[in-house]
């Protein structure tokens, strides 16, 4: 049943829909460019096996619905895939955490204006030199929230266990982290799965997930603004139900990234304003060592890739340039194991060099640790936010953005919750947070939570 706060927040997308539509068809009339810089543990619902665990892989994000190319400059399409980098050896790691604070970076611009383009289903919105006052862009305080993978497949347990309930999601995720999720400034999941009734599954591949076209509803129930499909279960289905997905997210006004009809779209970053800033998202995978979600192409759909980096730290490059805030949602790691790969270490440092402001992993389907490089945060794996019916610890994450003329700060905070039997509950008693606390220090690389779930850096 369609709630009230359900059509309030419907007619909201629409209006931001409409005016974003009205913003690109006056540019265009007046011949403005817009900026285009857009294991240990057991297994998925069973344990996965050999091959499954292995692979994973990127998916993507962009599709199209209302697209207006005299509007929009092209980014460069690079084309095909570029090499594949195998995740080698792993990192056990986990450096006791102890102390520290939080990093604040400077914006490297002020956002006096905005221009919105609208590509691929949704609104973008890339920043502008359009003249405004300083005061108004000097001072601004967000939240941007995000949580692991998801999975609404009509086969497996979790969308079987929402369908016999009262109220269906709400009686799998608890309230209080439904309330968080709903009045965060900007929300976003991981889409583990692909929309549509078409297609078949791929042969080989051991798990195949496939959501009707209707369950969509459901990241509006959560209060979802946009969702990475860079992962190794969009194109479970293969090209026709890729397409499908790519379609419903439109038609639904859910913005999306990592994948796209072409290798172009699915390197284009999402850019979102909120409180007066441009936040910019872009995602790739490398979940997979048996490859068999594909990278798009000139000419077909898929995924971002990052085995090799070169395309996803241009994607980066190119978001920062235009944003004043960028996050990169990666798809990688071991299923099922808390301990680090190399690769994740030495890639996720590169991201935040490229220009991102936070990193953000999953895949894993378990939390996996924490790292501040140079002041900026990593966040290895939010794990299965509600995925299975394994019994495993979880969290929302909270990226807290604030600024003034002095400048800007970022703080990190751990909503900590658990998944167990199809539902995922917030972690209400103290003793049960402050377990999970020291978990996530436990492996990380140099964190510190204190008692009210904040991340700092440890010397």
């Amino acid at each position: 049943m369609e709630t009230e706060e359900m059509r309030s927040r419907k007619q909201k997308r629409q209006a931001v829909w409409n005016a974003a539509c009205l913003s690109v068809l006056s540019l265009a009339l007046s011949g403005c460019g817009v900026s285009d810089a857009q294991k240990a543990l057991g297994q998925e619902n069973g344990l996965p096996d050999a091959q499954e665990a292995d692979v994973a892989e990127e998916a993507g994000r962009e599709g199209e619905a209302v697209r207006l190319p005299s509007v929009s400059a092209s980014e460069e399409s690079a084309g095909g895939q570029t090499g594949a980098e195998e995740a080698v050896g792993a990192q056990t790691g986990a450096e006791e955490s102890v102390g520290g604070q939080f990093g604040a970076e400077e914006s490297g611009r002020t956002q006096t204006g905005e221009e919105a383009s609208v590509q691929d289903g949704r609104a973008q919105h890339a920043p502008s030199s359009s003249e405004g006052s300083e005061e108004e862009s000097e001072n601004f305080d967000f939240t941007v929230c995000f949580a692991g993978d998801v999975n609404l497949d009509e086969n497996w347990g979790t969308t079987q266990y929402m369908s016999a309930q009262e109220n269906g999601i709400y009686d799998c995720i608890s309230p209080e982290l439904v309330e968080i999720m709903r009045d965060a400034d900007l929300m976003c999941l991981n889409n583990e799965f692909t929309y549509s009734t078409g297609g078949s599954p791929l042969p080989g591949k051991a798990y195949t997930f496939r959501a009707l076209p209707e369950r969509v509803e459901v990241l509006d129930q959560l209060g979802v603004d946009a969702v990475t499909l860079a992962n190794n279960h969009v194109y479970d289905y293969g090209k026709e139900a890729l397409l499908d997905t790519f379609t419903i997210l439109e038609e639904a006004q859910i913005p999306y990234f990592g994948a796209g009809r072409t290798l172009e779209e699915a390197m284009e970053p999402l850019y979102l304003e909120v409180d007066g800033k441009v936040v910019a998202l872009v995602g790739a995978s490398r979940a997979e060592k048996n490859k068999m979600t594909p990278q798009a192409t000139d000419t077909e759909p898929g995924i971002l890739r990052c085995y090799d980096t070169k395309l996803f730290l241009q994607a980066i490059g190119e978001a920062k340039d235009a944003a004043d805030f960028c996050i990169a949602f990666v798809h990688w790691g071991t299923e099922y194991s808390f301990e680090l790969e190399q690769v994740q270490l030495d890639t996720g440092r590169e991201y935040l060099d490229a220009g991102a402001d936070a990193v953000i992993g999953a895949h894993s389907h378990c939390l996996q640790g924490m790292e501040y490089y140079n002041g900026k945060p990593i966040i290895y794996s939010l794990g299965n936010y509600w995925f299975n019916d394994k019994t495993l610890d979880t969290m929302l994450l909270q990226l807290h953005f604030s600024g003034d003329e002095r400048g800007t700060a970022l703080e990190v905070e751990v909503i900590p919750a658990v998944q167990s039997g199809y539902r995922t509950v917030y972690a209400k008693a103290l003793e049960e947070q402050r377990r999970i606390y020291d978990f996530l220090e436990e492996i990380s690389v140099n964190v510190r939570i204190s008692d009210e779930g904040m991340v700092t850096e440890t010397e």
